[in-house]
């Protein structure tokens, strides 16, 4: 077999843009929507300008746009939709209750559960919720137990990566998967026609990240589990009767005490004057101090300030001095509980940045927290020393992933912002929320699930009426649906599917069929399944695993057509191969969750992951090859 001919004009450049594609996904300073849209932008441009037209098929450039209303992208939007019903209604944190109550009988055997939970919850809801739902519950478990997360929070995020892989509706990969395949004229997989093998395959992983993986991580200390010595920034205001006005910054020193550390003082709206001792304060000043949340108040109580929030117009109220983490056992609940002036409850609580949050890149001062939350925001505390000091106050810092914002309000706001999803508060396992509508939920969610499997109808049209039916119980309300929405994963799914529709209908999908057959000749058909499954892995750690399997289905049919075998086994090494999202924190959105939360680092990802990749590689390629009659 010689090397294939050169393709056609239009299939060089779709080829070429495809690999300008993969390249501007990888980019992490542009945005992955940015590129995605400038993907299909090109798309469409170029193929109007210069069409498309052969004797046996034409390309219309409208025909990009297709992907909006794809069945794919249908399915993986409504299911989005259902999973943030599960959360905002609380429906799985009964599960997660429960599971943190085991970590103190057996660590060692409730990690095997919780290993085993999040695989399986995995298959059927999207894996986001699960892992956000886990996170604080296992922090905070771990620190009762005394053990450490280093090797709990990162094989936990894996083993639901595992578990998505073992249903059509497990990852929006496995969607795309099956839906391109089917666009393609191969008979559509059911829900669990590719269950066997994965649940094989992924019981070894689960092994693997219980007895192994938990050894191979250092003891990381995550940025949010610290909850007693935490460091905050905040700002304490000096108001016109302050009995420190007009006295000299010295005089604060000694009220407060020894330890009171004052980083700059802020005068009007960008005056920044360094604490020196001759320094007198007047009315307004900004003292920007830095200490842990119970001696924050004892500062404000003891200099007649007021602890404010970067956008709060009023003082907050006094709430004592006692710190939120005094108690490790009792997490989030452990705010300083007291009494407003108006009598509402008044706690404090420790929240998270995720990974994605709106709130990401944010300037404080922008943020409107009050107005959005109907929190006070008080203070910030950011791990290491990657906090930008040219700064003068709060208000111009832009909030980072596992930055921990200090804040107070009512007991039903501090639940309101656990059910939204954009911020994550410390240790879930009290006060979970659990609505009357989480049973409700669940049926639904069941009933989801049921009736693709059964056949009765597709997913995508499943989903909707679940999508529907959550509205009309008012299990969710239209701000959850948009806030369940990702622009990121609706622009990469389109971009991909533009591409991948381009390939195929150009011909360059068959020209890299071609080129790859080429490479592997000699080589028998388990060895090809194998390699194609191997290319998929290392394209999904680099670029979005969506874009990896759309690209490569078409190929993957197009190398099954070559060697006049079954098209099945090789669209499912390109599904099972573009899940492998383990080497790298950016192959997949809760990888960075993790890693946030966690405290990991890029090479905990490569240590625990590569070989948890090659032992899914191995074992997926022999059970693909035999279960499909390639090994003779």
């Amino acid at each position: 077999m010689g090397f294939p001919a050169v393709p056609n004009d239009h299939a060089l450049a779709v080829l070429l843009l495809t690999g300008l594609a993969l390249f501007l996904f990888t980019r992490e300073r542009i945005p992955l929507e940015t590129s995605s849209l400038a993907v299909l932008v090109l798309l469409v441009i170029g193929f109007e300008v210069f069409p498309f037209h052969t004797d046996s098929r034409s390309i219309e450039p409208h025909e990009f746009f297709y992907g909006f209303g794809h069945e794919a992208l249908v399915a993986v939007c409504a299911l989005m939709i259902v999973g943030q019903a599960l959360v905002r209604t609380g429906a799985l944190e009964p599960v997660a209750r429960r599971l943190g109550r085991f970590w103190k009988w057996s660590p060692a055997a409730a990690l095997l559960l919780t290993l085993l939970v999040g695989a399986v919850l995995s298959a059927f809801v999207n894996n986001t919720p699960i892992v956000v739902l886990m996170l604080p519950m296992l922090i905070g478990a771990a620190a009762r137990s005394g053990t450490g997360t280093g090797g709990i929070l990162l094989p936990m995020g894996f083993a639901t990566l595992v578990g998505g892989m073992a249903t059509t509706i497990g990852t929006s990969t496995n969607l795309l998967v099956v839906s391109v395949a089917a666009d393609m004229g191969m008979e559509r997989f059911g829900m669990f026609d590719f269950a066997v093998p994965a649940v094989i395959a992924g019981s070894l992983a689960i092994v693997y990240l219980w007895l192994v993986a938990p050894r191979l991580v250092p003891d990381r200390r995550p940025p949010m589990a610290d909850t007693s010595n935490r460091i905050f920034e905040a700002e304490l205001v000096l108001d016109e009767d302050n009995a420190l006005v007009g006295e000299p910054i010295t005089e604060a020193f000694r009220k407060a005490g020894e330890e009171f550390r004052v980083e700059r003082v802020i005068r009007g709206r960008s005056l920044v004057i360094s604490p020196l001792p001759d320094v007198r304060l007047q009315a307004g000043d900004r003292l920007l101090v830095a200490d842990t949340a119970g001696r924050l108040r004892e500062y404000a109580a003891l200099l007649g300030a007021d602890l404010v929030s970067s956008d709060a117009e009023e003082p907050l109220p006094e709430t004592g001095s006692s710190s939120p983490g005094a108690d490790a056992d009792s997490g989030a609940d452990t705010h300083a509980g007291a009494r407003d002036d108006s009598g509402a409850d008044a706690q404090l609580a420790e929240v998270v940045v995720t990974a994605g949050s709106p709130l990401q890149d944010q300037r404080i001062g922008d943020l409107r927290f009050k107005q959005r939350f109907g929190l006070d925001l008080l203070a910030l505390h950011r791990s290491g020393d990657s906090a930008d000091r040219r700064t003068p106050g709060l208000e111009d810092r832009r909030l980072m992933a596992s930055d921990v914002l200090l804040v107070q309000g009512s007991a039903e706001r501090i639940r309101e912002i656990k059910r939204g999803g954009e911020l994550l508060v410390l240790d879930s396992t009290a006060d979970l929320p659990h609505t009357r509508k989480a049973p409700l939920a669940l049926m639904i969610l069941i009933a989801v699930v049921a009736l693709a499997a059964a056949g009765v109808m597709p997913i995508a049209f499943s989903a909707v009426l679940g999508v529907l039916a959550l509205i009309v119980t008012r299990c969710l309300a239209w701000g959850d649906v948009t806030r369940a929405l990702s622009a990121q994963v609706v622009l990469i799914i389109v971009a991909s599917l533009a591409l991948g529709s381009a390939l195929m209908r150009t011909g360059g999908a068959d020209y890299l069929a071609q080129v790859f057959l080429f490479a592997s000749q000699g080589l028998s058909p388990p060895w090809v399944l194998s390699l194609l499954m191997l290319l998929m892995a290392i394209l999904t750690n680099i670029v979005s695993n969506n874009a990896a399997a759309v690209i490569g289905t078409p190929i993957a049919i197009g190398i099954a057509m070559e060697l006049g075998l079954p098209l099945e086994p090789f669209v499912l090494a390109v599904l099972f191969g573009a899940n492998l999202s383990f080497v790298t924190p950016m192959a997949y959105k809760t990888n960075l969750l993790v890693m946030n939360a966690g405290g990991y680092t890029f090479g905990d990802f490569v240590r625990v992951g590569t070989p948890l990749t090659i032992l899914l590689w191995i074992a997926l390629s022999a059970l693909l090859a035999f279960a499909y009659g390639l090994m003779g």
